[in-house]
Parts: C-alpha cells; structure tokens; sequence
C-alpha cells in the first residue's frame, strides 16, 4: 500500500467535525476564545497503517472524544495542549513533550491553544501490536501499555518525532517515492518499530536486547510471519511443518524453545487478538461474538469464549458491549 495526501481549510466547526471524524476518531469542537477566529488547517497524510495529519485551528477550541480505538501520538510543533485520557491525570502537551494516547477511555482535549500546531499520528491497533508481537516471536498480553508522555526534545523520542516529520514533508511532494508501496511499506514498518522503541511500555526493554527471539531459525520465522499475514487461514500442524520445510516435531520443539509456545498455541494468540480489535471497533448490533470468532477461524464457541476470557481477563461479550 502507498500513502496518500489531502489537504482542508475551513472555518466552520462542523465541516472541522466531519473531517476529523473521517480521518481519525468522531469528535465534538467547542469554541473557547469568542473573539479569535476558527481558521482549520488539514494536511492529512494516510501512510499504510498510519494516519498522519498536520492540524490547527487558530482560536483556542475543546474537543471530546470517546475512545478511540487506536494508538495516537500527537507531536506539537508550536502551542500548547492541555488533555487528559480515561482517568489519568491531566498533562499538558508542548513542543518537548509529545501526547500519548491509549485506544481505550474517553478522550478529552481540555484546551487546543490557537496557536497550537502538532503532527497527529493515528496507528492501526492491529498493525502495531502485530509488529510488536513479529519483534517479541510471540502475541502480546492484551494492549499495549504505553506511557502518556513522549519526550521530542532527545534520544529515540526525538529521532522518531523526525522520522515522522520527515515521512510527513516527503509524501507531500509531487512525485514522491513514498507515495510507492515498495517504499511505503518499508517506512510504515519503521515507524511502527520506531514507536514501540521511543515510548515507555512494558516490553521495551525486551526489544532493545538481544533475545533468543532475535535468533529465530528460518523455518520459525517462515512460519510466525504466515501467521500473521492470514491467521483466519485453517493451518494443521502438518501444513505449518510444510510451510517450514521441516518435520513437524523439529517445528514442535523449535517453537517451543525460540517462541515459549507451540505453533498452534501461537496461531491461536494471534486469532483471539485478532477478534478482540474487531470486537473493540463495533458496537452493539454490527457484529456478533460467533461471527468474529467464525471469521478468524474459531469452530467451537465454548472453548473460544474460555480461551478468551482467560488472555484478556473479560468475555468476548463484555469487549463488544464496551465498543
């Protein structure tokens, strides 16, 4: 896939409303300042898994949110935001210190100064947590628990926020290879990587050490990535060995000592996070438990309600009664 560039200017708060409705989460604006004019301005910039939009809007505004669903950095450039997530503390967001924003708990952005200006990077939840877990050689517990706050002004902070500057100033160009799927991809794979190494969470340290995971034989690594590109696929023990090229007992223990787990434990980790962020993108009356659960490959409804109970803690009912 490559990236794509739309650009909008408005002063009507409910044009405002609908574009970042389209393009990011549904959203309410209210008008702080009486006297400053409204004046938006939208570059928004689709890069694979990532949405990223340069945005202002001139006068000092509020904007609400309900969850949204996905990871999101925002970058400020200039100005001031004041926000707060669910029920953390407030925090101010500056240009030294980018916002980071979890995909659930309702979104509040308390104050957008009207000199505010930010890079807004919107990242597919199915798309990072698949990256972590090919990074880890296994699936992820759940969400990922990023720290709220990213620091620009140094380290891998900083190179990330320039990373996405760049990608940003480059697929605005005519004629840009990052408007190319042989290069797009490639970035939107950095920057998801470049995320999960910039910001706290809790298995950043395992990603910049060396690990067994990052010794994975061929035959491992064949296998985890065919899992992840169609898990709803029926793969048997036999048809993995297959993909391998290897018996289905070296594949056994090959996973168990490199990945923790077997190979169909793995492929089963990777379906029931699959069903968990569609459940979590509908609500009550789009989808059915069976008919995620039947789509990413689950047969047998009791063993995968207990299955997903036991990873994330809740009933798959209770995931999509709170989307």
């Amino acid at each position: 896939m490559g990236s794509s560039v739309e650009t909008f200017c408005t002063a009507d708060l409910d044009e405002a409303r609908v574009v970042i409705g389209e393009k990011f989460y549904a959203n309410s604006i209210e008008r702080l300042d009486r006297e400053g004019a409204f004046a938006a301005k939208f570059r928004i910039i689709q890069l694979g898994a990532l949405t990223v939009g340069e945005l202002q809007c001139g006068t000092d505004v509020r904007m609400r949110f309900g969850e949204l669903g996905a990871y999101h950095v925002d970058i400020p450039l200039e100005g001031r935001l004041s926000w707060h997530q669910g029920t953390r503390a407030g925090a101010t967001a500056t240009p030294e210190e980018g916002a980071v924003f979890q995909p659930s708990g309702d979104t509040f952005l308390d104050r957008w100064s009207g000199d505010y200006r930010l890079l807004a990077v919107k990242i597919d939840t199915s798309a990072l947590e698949g990256q972590l877990a090919h990074a880890l050689g296994r699936a992820p517990r759940g969400p990922v628990a990023f720290a709220h706050r990213l620091d620009v002004t140094q380290g891998a902070g900083r190179s990330w926020g320039r990373l996405v500057r760049w990608a940003a100033r480059e697929a605005s160009g005519a004629g840009s290879l990052v408007r190319e799927p042989l290069v797009a991809k490639p970035l939107e794979e950095a920057l998801l990587n470049g995320l999960l190494l910039a910001v706290d969470h809790p298995y950043r340290e395992e990603l910049t050490r060396p690990t067994a995971a990052t010794l994975r034989p061929a035959p491992v690594k064949r296998v985890v990535d065919a899992i992840h590109d169609s898990p709803e696929h029926p793969y048997s023990a036999a048809e993995l060995a297959a993909l391998a090229r290897v018996s289905v007992r070296w594949l056994q223990e090959a996973f168990r000592r490199y990945v923790g787990m077997s190979p169909m434990a793995y492929l089963r980790g990777v379906r029931l996070d699959r069903v968990r962020d569609e459940l979590r993108r509908c609500g009550p009356g789009e989808l059915t438990v069976s008919e995620a659960a039947f789509r990413w490959g689950f047969a047998h409804l009791g063993r995968f309600s207990g299955a997903y109970r036991a990873r994330f803690g809740e009933a798959p009912s209770e995931t999509l009664r709170s989307g």
